[in-house]
């Protein structure tokens, strides 16, 4: 059993609700005053270094700033000082996921489950921490205990529905997020998942019980996770006005809380073209992990990429795994790191960090990536399937730390494939896909960032037209088992009978045999897409003709 609480750290901890500096520093964060908050705390340990109360209250604000590792090293400091403290633990092992550290995110949940074993709020951590590693089947207990001791849980039956919908039990999964609405019927969150199954229509009673939601709704993200879900709707109804309508007033309210900075993504490409070139990177050729595992798919979201990770996932010799954030962990923290003397700078970003690495620091960090996945991955098959598709602003990254790992370009029509996007509400991440101007911009940076690889690293990349693997799936599937080292296996021409877990968005379509309705789904709404089509210019020139 875990150490508890002593006798002065309960006193402590009770007479923290009525402290008047806590209490305002609450105050400010439930009204998102942040930086106020931060201040008052800040203060307050100047002067009681060791208020363990006032640690973890500043670690939740470094949490909600996106601030991880100040999180964690906070809260690793608080449980020092008070090791019973249950809530600074539940929050470790948010914070330990929010930064990929599955492992010890699924050791601080035991621990918390050990000390206090009927929490409703860290057996659902404890949930949550499984189904990021793939325990499926644990989780699903957890889900099932929680709701046979309180149905009403709106929030739960959407956790689970989750859970079965990534398992493949479909039928299971809709009568979970139903069950949400029922407890719950403004959850804009459970509308949004029953939308975001793809196959499953949402009839006009639906429509009329989201717009009576809408009208109750509350707060903002009920507000247009319903809009996405009227979106979705109209769309099928074949109401396309209506469905565009309701598509753009979520997507404005989504960007409007994002701190999504467009230019950033212009300036890595620019630092991509100056630092990563040829010669640089033929300069430290043959150094980095030499891991053959990983196989990686990269590209915008909604391009195609479930479906080339379920072909792969088909083989016999290959494991798909999910949308992996370790690269992009990995590069974070080269990005925190302080510029060596004579070495990168901040202008740099994390790529003049990446160049000044020895070999035998390019060969740990791919030893740590291999390490940290394995986690993930539960069969003896000797390759695997990381399918974020962010990960191509990573390349030179994953070229110098895993030379001999697979990258697949998944590409897509950009009018459809911008489009798919600007309709999908993105849990986390993809700030840049709530605007239809700012997405024809990430777009264009993306082709030049891979032409640019496809200039500095020849044949390093296989390139997957999402239009070409429909309408001739035997051929390009054929290549890409070539490209990926692989023999043909019937199976992958199949691989809509593979029962695996799939956690992407696409989980539904991609059970379906291939097909080529949704090519030109786009041209349905083309009239609203001017601002798109402007901004990608002659991006489109090599599609023109194309559906």
């Amino acid at each position: 059993m875990g150490v508890p609480l002593t006798l002065e750290q309960d006193a402590a901890l009770g007479a923290a609700t009525r402290d008047p500096v806590l209490v305002e520093a609450a105050t400010a964060m439930r009204a998102n005053q942040l930086a106020i908050a931060e201040r008052i705390l800040r203060s307050r340990l100047y002067s009681r270094p060791l208020d363990f109360v006032a640690i973890r209250m500043l670690a939740e604000v470094a949490g909600r700033l996106g601030q991880y590792p100040d999180a964690e090293r906070l809260l690793r400091r608080a449980l020092d000082l008070a090791p019973g403290f249950a809530a600074a633990r539940a929050n470790l092992v948010f914070v330990l996921q929010r930064q990929s550290k599955f492992a010890d995110a699924h050791e601080q949940a035991d621990q918390l489950l050990e000390e206090h074993p009927s929490v409703p709020a860290y057996l659902a951590a404890k949930a949550s921490v499984l189904v990021r590693t793939g325990g499926y089947d644990e989780a699903i207990d957890l889900y099932r205990r929680l709701l046979a001791a309180s149905p009403d849980q709106s929030r739960i039956w959407v956790s689970y529905g989750h859970v079965l919908k990534t398992i493949g039990r479909q039928h299971e999964s809709i009568a979970a997020y139903r069950r949400a609405i029922a407890a719950e019927p403004t959850l804009g969150d459970a509308w949004w998942s029953l939308a975001n199954l793809k196959t499953v229509l949402i009839d006009r009673d639906d429509i009329r019980l989201m717009q009576d939601a809408l009208e109750r709704a509350t707060n903002e993200p009920d507000r247009y996770h319903l809009h996405f879900a009227l979106g979705k709707a109209f769309e099928d109804a074949k109401d396309f006005e209506a469905s565009f309508r309701h598509y753009a007033e979520g997507n404005r309210r989504r960007r409007a809380e994002l701190p999504y900075d467009p230019d950033e993504t212009t300036r890595h490409l620019e630092r991509s073209r100056r630092l990563l070139t040829r010669e640089a990177l033929a300069q430290r050729s043959g150094v980095g992990h030499p891991a053959r595992d990983p196989i990686f798919i990269v590209g915008l979201p909604r391009a195609g990429s479930t479906l080339i990770e379920q072909i792969l996932a088909s083989h016999r010799l290959v494991e798909g795994t999910m949308e992996l954030p370790n690269i992009t962990s990995i590069s974070a923290d080269l990005n925190g790191r302080n510029a060596p003397a004579g070495n990168g700078s901040a202008v740099d970003g994390y790529l003049g960090q990446l160049l000044a690495l020895r070999p035998d620091e390019l060969y740990a960090l791919g030893r740590q990536y291999i390490a940290d996945t394995r986690i993930q991955r539960k069969s003896d098959q000797p390759f695997f399937v990381d399918k974020m598709p962010n990960n191509f602003a990573h390349i030179g990254l994953i070229h110098l730390i895993l030379p001999n790992a697979k990258i697949i370009d998944a590409r897509r029509h950009p009018m459809a494939n911008c489009f798919s996007a600007f309709k999908q509400h993105f849990s986390r991440g993809q700030g840049f896909t709530y605007d239809l101007e700012e997405l024809g911009r990430y777009y264009r940076d993306y082709v030049a960032l891979m032409d640019h690889y496809d200039a500095v690293l020849p044949g390093r990349i296989h390139r997957i037209h999402y239009e070409e693997l429909v309408a001739a799936p035997e051929p390009t599937i054929r290549a890409l088992l070539s490209y990926c080292g692989l023999d043909f296996d019937a199976a992958c021409l199949s691989f809509h009978e593979n029962p695996r877990a799939v956690r992407t968005a696409s989980s539904e379509q991609v059970r379906r045999p291939i097909s080529v309705d949704g090519v030109a789904l786009w041209r349905n709404y083309e009239r609203w897409l001017e601002p798109l089509r402007d901004v990608l210019g002659d991006a489109v020139s090599p599609y023109d003709g194309r559906t």
